[in-house]
């Protein structure tokens, strides 16, 4: 072993406790977060009977509030204090966790969802502040590598202990994710201590919105977010439609058959949760090997890759319809994800100004809040006006009849439809790559032009729904009337904050 190998093992060995804790945290929240997310979809429309479009709507308000509040969350932790936002955080995870399994009015289960969403949001930046000030400059990247494969350990197992529950009672897979981050209360309030180390910033709250409000006026950055956004589109359908079509089409009894003959496996029946658990399992698996494979490559050509293996996945499923290809597809999704994700964040070091790179990383996590706002809500509305009106009996499915040509016509096109977004992505990041990378008078005009048509078009089509919301049938149209204000305040708070930094701004070309 080398003299620096020798000092990392050295140091590794001596990471405090509170560094172990904030990993084992780590693991059960996100088991909690993936043990429900796994089934949610099917749970919502399959046992409440909300439709489609109703639940792709809760999902993406609910997944967006995930990727928003650690902003003003990592900003009270430093204030406040690491565990008391520990203890807030828990404390409303389980309440959120524990109530949402316990009601069945639309509007209640949005709440408690949301809270549970505030909770996870607020959790966030905790973790990661507690890993990166409990570990050293030769310990960091173990550090860092322990707390990816937590999350994905807790994503991985949690599924399989949600498989088993559900059989017994949906309330129990609302009660498991509940008691998981409840126990955590108990070492957060007797062991867990604030890091030691100063805080790499304590802003005020009207500094941290000053920062926001640059970041998202900044057009140039806000393209590439949209960009890459798209690829999330694709990712968020491993939560909605992947799930409902799993349970519509493809013949899940093939794949439990097979599994009663592994030892381990016989407990359990492939089912939705297994979305989740084949995505974290190939990670798990594979992220070391590729990690490695792209560690000294370029960002652009690593993230150009993953996406078209992340469209690769999609292809698969428009173009067979076993439920072996369909673990194929998700799995070579899975590939594409980590492949492309992890570089991204090294992209934006890159196209970040350079006087403010560590402001514009902190934002970098925006492209989750397009890729879930819209992902599941049009991955929701296609399901329903694709797929929906052709859904086969479901005893025919089971039993292996093979589907009807104008069904695989139907699924064809629906896939076909995300394949395509990802060849969006794919063009649109080369594209940005090749016009908009470099921070320069002309590549910021260019992208201010661009973002102030894209919030007209969303401001223009805000106020179209708004109307139809109110006026276009005998009743108010609630989740549209909702769906208009969100898009009139992205495209009117977009062109504002555009026109306020043209203000501010001499652009020549």
């Amino acid at each position: 072993m080398s003299e620096e190998a020798t000092k990392t093992a050295a140091a590794k060995s001596g990471l405090p406790l509170t560094f172990w804790l904030a990993n084992m945290m780590e693991f059960f929240e996100r088991g909690a977060y993936y043990g429900l997310n796994a089934v949610l979809a099917v749970y919502l429309v399959e046992h409440l009977e909300f439709s489609v479009e109703s639940v792709g709507f809760l999902q993406g308000f609910v997944y967006a509030l995930t990727y928003i509040v650690p902003i003003a969350g990592g900003a009270l932790a430093e204030r406040l204090g690491y565990r008391k936002m520990l203890l807030v955080a828990f404390s409303m995870l389980s309440i959120g966790y524990f109530a949402a399994g316990n009601v069945t009015a639309y509007g209640l289960v949005f709440v408690f969802l949301l809270i549970m969403a505030t909770g996870s949001g607020l959790f966030k930046p905790i973790i990661t502040g507690t890993v990166a000030r409990t570990t050293t400059k030769e310990t960091s990247g173990f550090g860092f590598g322990l707390y990816y494969w937590c999350i994905n350990l807790g994503a991985f197992i949690s599924p399989f202990v949600v498989n088993v529950l559900k059989g017994f009672s949906w309330n129990y897979v609302f009660l498991n994710s509940a008691i998981w981050c409840f126990l955590m209360l108990i070492p957060t309030t007797f062991f867990y201590k604030d890091p030691e180390g100063k805080p790499e910033s304590k802003k005020s709250a009207r500094e941290t919105v000053a920062e926001a409000l640059m970041v998202l006026g900044d057009s140039r950055f806000m393209l590439m977010i949209l960009a890459y956004s798209t690829f999330w589109i694709l990712y968020f359908q491993m939560f909605g439609s992947a799930l409902w079509y799993l349970r519509d089409f493809v013949n899940r009894a093939v794949v439990t058959e097979w599994m009663s003959h592994i030892p381990v496996l016989k407990l359990f029946t492939f089912d939705a949760e297994f979305v989740t658990i084949v995505n974290a399992g190939v990670i798990i698996a594979l992220v070391l090997v590729v990690s490695r494979v792209c560690k000294d490559l370029k960002p652009l050509p690593v993230m150009a890759a993953g996406i078209v293996i992340g469209t690769i996945g999609f292809l698969v499923l428009a173009f067979t319809h076993g439920p072996w290809m369909f673990i194929v597809g998700i799995a070579v999704f899975s590939i594409g994800e980590m492949t492309a994700h992890p570089k991204y964040y090294s992209y934006v070091g890159l196209v970040a100004p350079k006087d403010n790179v560590a402001v514009y990383m902190g934002y970098a996590f925006l492209y989750g809040v397009v890729g879930s706002l819209f992902g599941s809500n049009f991955g929701a509305i296609m399901y329903d006006k694709i797929l929906l009106p052709v859904v086969p009996p479901a005893e025919g499915v089971q039993a292996g009849v093979p589907l009807e040509p104008h069904v695989l016509e139907k699924i064809r096109e629906f896939w076909l439809i995300f394949a395509v977004l990802g060849v969006v992505c794919l063009t649109g990041m080369l594209l940005y790559n090749r016009f908009f990378a470099e921070d320069t008078p002309v590549t910021n005009r260019r992208a201010w032009r661009i973002m102030v048509v894209m919030y007209g078009i969303l401001s223009v089509g805000g106020v179209y729904f708004f109307i139809q919301s109110l006026f276009g049938t005998d009743q108010i149209q609630w989740k549209t009337f909702v769906q208009s204000v969100i898009m009139l305040g992205l495209g009117g708070g977009g062109i504002t904050l555009s026109l306020k930094r043209r203000g501010g701004q001499t652009w020549t070309e």
